[in-house]
């Protein structure tokens, strides 16, 4: 493998993360990779979280940051990218924290050559426990057909992904950026990695999945966008779609469109237990508006799709035959697991 001693970018998006900000940024700084810069993108924070970035500006010549209005986090992690220095880009959000060694070991696995990620397995925090999460795949290089078979042909459309379409735990070069950008949707809430990494990894010439690499550390927050009701979300879920069917056809993806379809109904049981979380009575004529109309009707019953975990099982049932009862099993269950 040839050596290299690139330059890392550690790019992060913030966003009123103040309570958690210092332990992230230090935790980068804290880093035994000596080559690298950080940039603290403030995505117009209404909290204090500003404010500590331009503290860590003044006290490290690494930090530089950028003060930007909200335009959300692919906007946030652009603006990083385009005032970046380094060959490669690290993405950590600011409510996370990272091992002291992750970006020695990560480029160690480089091989210095265009278009090429290595990826880490993560820590999930949450309230009472703490979970290793390792990668869907073996470990070791994937590269032409073992990319493509293994990997590329699995991004979307399966219920256990071979790599997380998570911006984080993953070290990027640069290159496949450029490429990805004109899929980019700013307005996405819900979705936005996967938008933002699907063409990224279809892009990919050499992905390495390294073993036992515990180094992220993901915190489960309560009030972040995926463990509470938003609103607008299986609209985002549909506006989703139609992103990853324009990039499935124009990048010419292994499956194409019959793996947007499958992952279509998988995100629809992300839309189940979002309305499983409304406030209010009316959860249920909302759910039924969403799953009994046509063309969702129609999807759900022309694309099967493999569902093996139990909590996943019970909201497909959702999804198929959504009333009566099972509906208000459904929320109580939900409920339940909110409050673990």
């Amino acid at each position: 493998m040839k050596k290299t001693n690139p330059t890392i970018s550690v790019i992060v998006p913030v966003y009123n993360k103040e309570i958690y900000l210092r332990a992230c940024v230090d935790s980068i700084l804290a880093q035994t990779y000596r080559r690298m810069d950080v940039i603290l993108v403030d995505d117009a924070s209404t909290d204090g979280s500003g404010a500590i970035c331009d503290e860590y500006a003044r006290t490290d010549e690494r930090v530089q940051v950028i003060h930007q209005e909200n335009g959300g986090p692919t906007a946030a992690c652009v603006s990083g990218m385009q005032a970046a220095s380094g060959d490669y880009y690290m993405f950590v959000d600011s409510d996370d924290y990272v091992d002291a060694k992750m970006l020695t070991e990560m480029a160690a696995r480089l091989a210095g050559v265009p278009r090429e990620v290595v990826c880490c397995d993560h820590v999930l925090e949450k309230q009472r426990e703490t979970v290793e999460v390792k990668n869907g795949l073996e470990p070791g290089i994937y590269e032409g057909e073992k990319l493509r078979e293994q990997i590329k042909t699995r991004l979307i459309g399966v219920e256990h992904k071979p790599i997380p379409l998570s911006r984080c735990m993953k070290l990027c070069e640069k290159s496949l950026f450029a490429d990805a950008a004109a899929y980019y949707d700013f307005s996405l809430r819900f979705g936005d990695d996967t938008n933002m990494m699907y063409p990224v990894l279809l892009g990919a010439d050499r992905v390495v999945i390294m073993k036992d690499a515990f180094y992220y550390h993901y915190r489960y927050v309560e009030g972040s966008l995926v463990h509470r009701y938003e609103e607008r979300l299986f609209e985002h879920v549909e506006r989703l779609i139609e992103i990853l069917v324009r990039t499935a056809d124009e990048k010419k993806a292994p499956g194409g469109r019959k793996a947007v379809d499958r992952e279509h109904c998988y995100l629809l049981l992300y839309a189940l237990k979002n309305e499983l979380r409304r406030p209010g009575k009316d959860y249920r004529t909302r759910i039924r508006d969403i799953f009994c109309e046509e063309k969702i009707r129609m999807l759900v019953q022309s694309t099967p799709i493999a569902v093996t975990t139990r909590s996943n099982q019970l909201l497909y049932l959702g999804v198929t035959y959504p009333g009566g009862v099972l509906l208000r099993v459904l929320r109580l269950i939900m409920r339940l697991y909110d409050r673990r």
